[in-house]
């Protein structure tokens, strides 16, 4: 059996609602001022909230600056939480 890669290490660092740093951003899947989708290393992360605009972006490191109101943020799904036996069976 071939490995898996390993993940790179997710962190988001919210201050004050209104600046989001995150790491392990694998794909930015889209964004409007009211909606953002990003594909992490722990699952897609869909964050909301009022006049976002994504301030800093580079996917060969997996960093990602969001400004505006942050109002939620809420994973998705995570290919970490299957097992190996179901990703077998695809």
């Amino acid at each position: 059996m071939t490995e898996m890669p390993k993940a790179k290490k997710h962190t988001l660092m919210l201050d004050n609602r209104a600046k989001l740093v995150m790491t392990g951003v694998e794909d930015v899947n889209g964004f409007n001022e009211e909606t953002v989708s990003v594909k992490t290393s722990c699952g897609t992360l869909i964050i909301k909230g009022e006049k976002l605009h994504i301030d800093k972006l580079n996917l060969e490191t997996g960093d990602v600056s969001i400004d505006g109101k942050i109002n939620a943020m809420q994973y998705i799904g995570s290919d970490m939480t299957r097992s190996k036996l179901s990703r077998l069976f695809r």
